[in-house]
Protein backbone atom coordinates (compact mmCIF):
# COMPACT_ATOMS: atom_id res chain seq x y z
CA UNK A 1 0.00 0.00 0.00
CA UNK A 2 1.49 3.33 -0.84
CA UNK A 3 1.09 6.81 1.01
CA UNK A 4 -1.19 8.72 0.51
CA UNK A 5 -1.60 12.77 -1.07
CA UNK A 6 -3.74 12.69 2.41
CA UNK A 7 -1.13 11.70 4.55
CA UNK A 8 1.41 14.11 3.65
CA UNK A 9 -0.40 17.01 3.21
CA UNK A 10 -1.23 16.13 6.84
CA UNK A 11 2.28 15.82 8.09
CA UNK A 12 3.07 19.08 5.88
CA UNK A 13 0.65 21.19 7.31
CA UNK A 14 1.41 19.67 11.30
CA UNK A 15 4.88 19.48 11.08
CA UNK A 16 7.36 19.78 8.04
CA UNK A 17 6.52 23.42 7.64
CA UNK A 18 9.85 24.39 8.38
CA UNK A 19 12.27 25.54 5.49
CA UNK A 20 15.04 22.78 6.53
CA UNK A 21 12.35 20.17 5.81
CA UNK A 22 11.49 18.93 2.31
CA UNK A 23 10.06 15.56 1.18
CA UNK A 24 10.71 13.97 -2.45
CA UNK A 25 8.50 10.90 -3.82
CA UNK A 26 9.93 7.77 -4.21
CA UNK A 27 8.22 4.82 -5.93
CA UNK A 28 4.98 5.41 -3.93
CA UNK A 29 6.42 6.59 -0.63
CA UNK A 30 8.71 9.14 0.13
CA UNK A 31 11.84 10.05 1.44
CA UNK A 32 11.78 13.02 4.45
CA UNK A 33 15.15 15.35 4.52
CA UNK A 34 16.23 17.69 6.78
CA UNK A 35 18.75 19.76 4.92
CA UNK A 36 20.48 18.16 3.00
CA UNK A 37 20.23 14.83 4.50
CA UNK A 38 17.86 12.03 4.28
CA UNK A 39 16.62 11.71 8.17
CA UNK A 40 13.44 9.69 7.52
CA UNK A 41 11.00 7.73 5.29
CA UNK A 42 7.46 7.80 5.04
CA UNK A 43 6.40 4.06 3.88
CA UNK A 44 2.01 3.30 4.12
CA UNK A 45 1.09 6.42 5.82
CA UNK A 46 3.55 5.53 8.88
CA UNK A 47 6.46 8.09 9.75
CA UNK A 48 9.98 5.93 10.43
CA UNK A 49 12.88 7.92 11.33
CA UNK A 50 16.59 6.88 10.99
CA UNK A 51 17.64 4.85 14.14
CA UNK A 52 20.23 7.17 15.30
CA UNK A 53 21.22 7.19 19.04
CA UNK A 54 19.60 10.47 18.98
CA UNK A 55 16.18 8.93 17.55
CA UNK A 56 16.34 6.27 20.09
CA UNK A 57 16.88 7.96 23.19
CA UNK A 58 14.08 10.57 22.14
CA UNK A 59 11.32 7.90 21.27
CA UNK A 60 12.44 5.16 23.52
CA UNK A 61 9.58 3.23 23.96
CA UNK A 62 9.01 3.42 20.10
CA UNK A 63 9.34 0.03 17.92
CA UNK A 64 12.26 -0.32 15.45
CA UNK A 65 10.61 -1.91 12.42
CA UNK A 66 11.56 -1.89 8.56
CA UNK A 67 9.63 0.49 6.76
CA UNK A 68 9.46 -2.05 3.58
CA UNK A 69 10.63 -5.58 3.21
CA UNK A 70 14.10 -5.70 2.98
CA UNK A 71 15.02 -2.92 4.96
CA UNK A 72 17.07 -2.16 7.88
CA UNK A 73 14.87 -1.25 10.74
CA UNK A 74 13.84 2.53 11.36
CA UNK A 75 12.02 3.97 14.54
CA UNK A 76 8.24 3.87 13.95
CA UNK A 77 6.94 7.50 15.35
CA UNK A 78 3.62 7.08 16.51
CA UNK A 79 3.26 10.32 17.00
CA UNK A 80 2.73 13.01 14.33
CA UNK A 81 0.67 15.75 15.73
CA UNK A 82 3.56 17.34 17.62
CA UNK A 83 4.99 19.65 14.50
CA UNK A 84 7.63 20.67 17.06
CA UNK A 85 8.61 17.62 18.21
CA UNK A 86 9.10 16.08 14.89
CA UNK A 87 11.82 19.72 14.27
CA UNK A 88 13.38 18.84 16.94
CA UNK A 89 13.73 15.00 15.80
CA UNK A 90 14.42 15.63 12.18
CA UNK A 91 17.19 17.99 13.46
CA UNK A 92 18.55 15.83 16.19
CA UNK A 93 19.00 13.04 13.39
CA UNK A 94 20.56 15.32 10.92
CA UNK A 95 22.96 16.25 13.25
CA UNK A 96 24.13 12.13 13.90
CA UNK A 97 24.19 11.85 9.61
CA UNK A 98 27.18 11.87 8.19
CA UNK A 99 27.11 14.27 5.14
CA UNK A 100 26.15 13.03 2.26
CA UNK A 101 28.65 11.30 -0.28
CA UNK A 102 29.18 13.74 -3.48
CA UNK A 103 27.25 12.25 -6.48
CA UNK A 104 29.35 11.24 -9.05
CA UNK A 105 28.86 12.57 -12.63
CA UNK A 106 28.07 10.46 -15.80
CA UNK A 107 30.43 10.66 -18.55
CA UNK A 108 29.12 11.42 -21.31
CA UNK A 109 29.60 9.60 -24.09
CA UNK A 110 31.51 10.88 -27.16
Amino acid sequence: MATSKDFMEYLLENSLSDENVSYRPMMGEYLVYYGDKVVADVCDNKLFVKPVKAAVDMLPDAPLLPPYAGAKPFVLVEEIDDGEFLLKLFKAVYEELPAPKPKKHKKSEL
